[in-house]
């Protein structure tokens, strides 16, 4: 079974493979393994589709591991801004750091491991991808096709060994950077969470779920409800600029420039002293929703403002868009606008 699997899913890749800007095609050389990395860093929760104009624009700017190695965190954390997981983008750094001090990147699943922020997951791809190593690649398109490839009903996370043992048994010891891709691309177009189109799959004729209700695997346990806090975030305008702060290194948006706010990540309870004294005017909610938890975000507004106190600066309005602000504080920035 396992040499049929890859060879069909291998014969179908060679024919439908997705272009992306950080792949080669089937059966060409790999690409470079600074591309690869960068990608499967991007990608980590996040779609294909949001993804492709942050990596072209990261590219265009830091066309290598050496060139993002001497970037300014800051520089780079604004660059990230609206992708999300920020914490990516701070180890995405300290990453390109450690490989430009070792003048490249380590071949090996093992010596990928050791990278900063290299998780099983991203060394097992950039090995495999990059390198041609035979490496296990499993992320949550692969999860999917192998759980109904093997009828595999243990609930997750439970049958994640048992999804890893299936994708191993199936993995070929060459072209193994195309199969990984091929099993993404599988999941993403055909077997797909919700009525997975098994008439144009090329595994249909092993797979064990095949007519016995395919989109009910992997199980799944049931979602739980995320709490909800409260917050407050300050927008002090003058002379044509609006006071940002820098948040903590550490901790949620950690490094990132953002409006002044009550600390809703510490207390959630949407109390706390405005930043200046006066008179506050309500631009209106915004929520956002993190991985633990939804907030729920009050913005308020004091314009012609005096001079604030504290650390920060003043950034110019016009210019608004160049400060990488997080989600979250564009959704409030733009509710001030608006107002």
């Amino acid at each position: 079974m396992a040499a049929t699997v890859s060879d069909n899913l291998l014969d179908w890749y060679d024919a439908h493979a997705r272009e992306l800007p950080w792949r080669a095609k089937p059966g060409t050389p790999s690409p470079e393994p600074y591309r690869v990395w960068l990608s499967e860093v991007m990608l980590q929760q996040t779609t294909v589709a949001a993804v492709k104009p942050y990596f072209e624009a990261f590219t265009r700017r830091w066309p290598d591991v050496a060139a993002l190695a001497a970037a300014p965190e800051d520089d780079v954390m604004a660059a990230w801004a609206g992708l999300g997981y920020y914490s990516r983008a701070r180890n995405l750094v300290k990453c390109a750091r450690a490989v430009a001090a070792r003048g490249g990147f380590p071949t090996t699943e093992a010596e990928l491991r050791e990278l900063p922020g290299l998780g099983a997951y991203t060394a097992a791809a950039v090995a495999a991808i990059a390198f041609a190593q035979r490496a296990v690649v499993v992320d949550a398109n692969v999860e999917r096709v192998v759980a109904r490839l093997f009828a595999i009903d243990t609930p997750l996370p439970g049958a994640r060994a048992a999804i890893r043992e299936g994708a191993d048994l199936i993995t070929p010891d060459e072209r193994s950077g195309d199969f990984a891709q091929a099993m993404m691309d599988l999941g993403s177009r055909i077997c797909t969470p919700r009525a997975p189109n098994c008439d144009a799959c090329p595994l249909a004729a092993d797979c064990a779920a095949r007519g016995h209700d395919p989109e009910r695997l992997p199980v799944k346990a049931a979602k739980k409800a995320k709490p909800v806090r409260q917050g407050r975030a300050y927008w002090i305008e003058r002379e044509g600029a609006v006071w940002l702060v820098q948040r903590a290194p550490e901790g949620m948006l950690g490094g990132m420039r953002a409006l002044p706010d009550d600390g809703w990540s510490a207390r959630g309870d949407g109390s706390g002293e405005p930043p200046l004294q006066g008179v506050w005017e309500s631009a209106g909610l915004g929520r956002h929703t993190f991985t633990h938890f939804a907030l729920e975000l009050s913005v308020h507004i004091q314009r012609d403002a005096p001079a604030a106190g504290g650390s920060g600066e003043w950034w110019p309005l016009d210019r608004l868009d160049e400060a990488g602000l997080p989600t979250l504080f564009a959704k409030a920035a733009r509710l001030a606008l608006a107002d």
